[in-house]
């Protein structure tokens, strides 16, 4: 069994584009921490150790 399963595949995480000068970072939406991305990111940002947590707890576990 050397073919990697995909089923437990971590999912891929947008890259954090450039922030613009004046602009301020988004905050993580578990933490409330600022996060790598600019505030006018779409979707749900995490900082860098919730995403960790929540790659973490979505892995295979076996």
């Amino acid at each position: 069994m050397d073919t990697p399963d995909p089923y437990c595949a971590t999912p891929d995480r947008p890259e954090p584009g450039p922030v613009a000068a004046g602009e301020r970072f988004a905050d993580c939406v578990l933490c409330g921490k600022a996060t790598e991305y600019p505030a006018s990111h779409p979707g749900a940002t995490l900082c860098p150790v919730c995403a960790w947590q929540e790659d973490q707890r979505g892995a295979c576990s076996g």
